[in-house]
Formats: structure tokens, sequence, C-alpha cells
């Protein structure tokens, strides 16, 4: 019997490098999205403690004695107002960073993707011809003993 074993796909190493590519850009994106989310968390707190703040001030208004402690207020609602925006910047940043590695991350599972189909397309023509071999093979097996027995 005709004993076929498995070739060795060509661009195997290829495809190793490929997977460890993706890998990485796995970590990044991972990387990358916990920073976002991280920052976006801070900035929700952020504004949500100015929100609470504006709205104590808003109800000790009339308490308030001096225009000394209004100011205070002001120039705190001022710090937080650029805090803030400062921090916005901050988590508009990451997000286009997140997007570019979200990005790099498709195409490197593109490219694997790739090499993977191509591996398997390879394997499917290797296994035909191998069937289609082995099938030759038993044909001129049973020629053979046909015409021995003739």
């Amino acid at each position: 019997m005709f004993v076929a074993t498995a070739k060795q796909f060509e661009l195997e190493q290829v495809l190793k490098y490929r997977l460890d590519v993706e890998r990485l850009r796995k970590q990044e994106f991972a990387t990358a999205k916990q920073g976002f989310d991280h920052a976006h968390e801070r900035l929700k707190r952020e504004e949500a403690q100015t929100q609470s703040i504006s709205q104590e001030f808003f109800i000790r208004q009339s308490e308030l004695g001096s225009i000394e402690e209004i100011r205070r207020y002001a120039d705190f609602f001022a710090r937080k107002r650029e805090e803030i925006k400062t921090h916005k910047k901050h988590v508009d940043h990451l997000g286009h960073i997140l997007s570019e590695r979200r990005a790099t991350l498709l195409d490197a599972t593109k490219d694997k993707k790739v090499l993977e189909s191509l591996k398997e397309k390879k394997a499917t023509e290797f296994k035909l011809e191998m069937d289609r071999k082995e099938q030759s093979f038993m044909d001129e097996i049973a020629v053979q003993k046909k015409d021995e027995r003739a």
C-alpha cells in the first residue's frame, strides 16, 4: 500500500512570524484599550465631581458670605474646566491610538489568515495528489495481477 507523508508547508516560517506579529498586535491593542478605558473613566469621574460641586455651589450661592468665597469657587471651576479639557484631549488622543492599533491588528490578522488559507489549500492539493498516486499505484497492481492470471 502507498503511504504518504505530510508535506512541509514552504512558508511555515512566514506563517509563524505572522502568528507572532498578530499576537504582538493583540497585546498592543489590549494595552491601548486598557489605557483608553482608564482615561475615559477618569474623565467621567472628573466631570461628575465638577457637576456635583456645581450643584453644591448653586445651592449654597445665597449662603456665601464673601466675594472671596465666590472667587474661590470661580477659580476652582476655571481650573476644572481646563483639567477636563486636557483630559478630553488625552482621551481623544488615546482613542486615535486605539483605532490605529485596531487597524494594525486587523491587518495582521488578515495577513495570517491569508497564509493559513494558503497552507490549507496546499495541504488539500497534496492530499489529492497523494490519493491520485495511490489510486494509480493500486490500478497498476490490479493490472499486474490481471496479467499474471492470463
